[in-house]
């Protein structure tokens, strides 16, 4: 969805035709696959971030273009809003020490991003909504100078007959409020985990990757605060889903196909299940039809670029042009750390490699509705939420991934042969953040309730802190500096 367009209004016949290639490539993606074209080498693992660009007062700095510029790096790119970017990790081989090597990579690139916020007056920040945010800030005017995203949020508005969307999300405190843009969903800024699998097991990995969203989110969420209101613990994702509510055909907005969701149900045979799936229920958003040929699946990544699953099926390329299957992660915030990120990956490559193993595959643990309902739970109350796994009675989420789930994220490593010393260090952070039961959200909530609802005071003190790189779980919310 970074890619820049020409056109941004669309007449009946460019929908027309943007259907029936994209029914062809997905047709096409059916015979490639049963003719073995997708690669079917050892798991790959990559990132991405997206972060905030904040000014000397620690509010939205609308800068993104001119840092860009400044930082010149192929890995860095816009984002919808003018005070977001998005930073990307090059794909590593999942094996050995891939963890450090990705940590070291993603320090490295965060220090070039300082730098260049820094030179510009700026800084550079992660988390998962901004505190500092107001709604003044989610507007067109601070909308990226990109037509794809102004076609886009004409697109969405229109597939909504021009009503409002309507946000209203109940969690310690309640926000209700309506909004004439898409603008909100620049409120929710993500830590990405990708996993490339081969095609003949990857419905097993998206599977597995459902089940493990509730822990990981629990054990994740940085996100407590909108517009000064306390709400869920991970409030990215009523956010999200509400920011971009728009159904399948018909406009069934609130019914189990949306466009931002959980999914629909676990996939049977085939991951290709989610791409028929995106063809046969969702009208495009962006009908761009291109002279490219169909095995490049341009429209098929197009209008998967337009479905937002928390866990998405991508279809991408290696470097000499054959295609792969990866699985993207999106339910876990940006920050509080590189370390703290690292950690949330080692637990979902783990977790999801062990899952597998599970006899008749990871869906026989539970039924989708019970991982769909632990979803939701996890991200209303963190690691107080109350999560069923191989059994009727429910379980905190910090006893089931303490006593549980982090030694099948150990086994899980080993099986895909990581370092020991890499699965302790970052296993281990994540344990000591669980028993602790400081993750993001609740030093927030600990530092608004010592120092009162100063987002500004909120905000430093956290970017502070998250220069030096230390788990979140050796935060003093009492402090008022790092």
């Amino acid at each position: 969805m970074g890619q820049e367009i020409q056109q941004t209004r669309f007449s009946p016949r460019d929908f027309t035709r943007f259907r029936e290639r994209l029914a062809a490539e997905t047709r096409l993606a059916r015979e490639m696959a049963a003719g073995g074209a997708f690669d079917a080498g050892p798991p790959v693992a990559g990132f991405e971030i997206e972060v905030c660009l904040l000014d000397a007062r620690e509010a939205p700095a609308p800068v993104n273009a001119a840092f860009l510029e400044r930082m010149n790096d192929p890995l860095a790119t816009l984002e919808l809003a003018r005070f977001n970017v998005e930073l990307n990790t090059r794909p590593h081989p999942l094996e050995g020490t891939v963890l450090s090597s990705l940590h070291r990579e993603l320090t490295a690139t965060w220090r070039r991003a300082e730098a260049a916020a820094e030179s510009m007056g700026c800084h550079a920040f992660m988390t998962g909504i901004l505190p500092t945010l107001d709604p003044q800030h989610l507007c067109p005017a601070y909308m990226s100078d990109m037509k794809r995203y102004r076609a886009l949020n004409r697109q969405v508005l229109q597939a909504r007959q021009g009503r409002p969307i309507h946000l209203d999300i109940k969690g310690r405190e309640h926000l209700v409020m309506d909004q004439r843009d898409v603008m909100l969903e620049a409120a929710t800024t993500s830590f990405q985990i990708h996993l490339q699998t081969p095609l003949d097991t990857a419905h097993r990995v998206y599977n597995a990757a459902i089940l493990a969203s509730a822990p990981l989110v629990a054990a994740a969420a940085n996100a407590p605060f909108l517009f000064g209101r306390d709400l869920w613990d991970e409030t990215r994702i009523p956010l999200f889903e509400q920011a971009v509510e728009t159904g399948g055909y018909g406009d069934v907005a609130r019914g189990p196909l949306r466009r931002v969701s959980f999914g629909s149900g676990f996939a049977r045979e085939s991951i290709l299940e989610c791409f028929e799936e995106n063809l046969e229920h969702f009208p495009p958003l962006l009908p761009l039809c291109e002279d490219a040929p169909p095995e490049q699946f341009v429209h098929l990544r197009l209008h998967n670029g337009t479905l937002w699953r928390w866990n998405r099926p991508l279809i991408g390329f290696d470097a000499s042009g054959r295609p792969h299957i990866r699985i993207e992660h999106r339910g876990i915030p940006a920050g509080p750390t590189l370390v703290d990120s690292l950690a949330n990956a080692a637990f979902f490559y783990g977790l999801v490699e062990d899952l597998l193993t599970h006899p008749g595959g990871p869906e026989g643990i539970m039924a989708f509705a019970t991982a769909r309902d632990n979803f939701y739970q996890a991200a209303r109350l963190g690691l107080e939420a109350p999560l069923h796994w191989e059994g009727d009675t429910p379980m905190k989420a910090r006893d089931l991934i303490l006593d549980r789930l982090l030694p099948r994220a150990r086994h899980g490593l080993r099986r895909l042969g990581l370092d020991a010393g890499d699965r302790d260090d970052y296993l281990g952070i994540l344990a000591a953040r669980v028993d602790s039961g400081q993750n993001g959200a609740r030093w927030q909530r600990d530092f608004a309730a010592a120092h009162g609802r100063d987002a500004t005071a909120l905000v430093r003190a956290c970017r502070q802190r998250q220069t030096g790189d230390r788990p979140v779980h050796t935060w003093d919310a009492a402090e008022q500096r790092a």
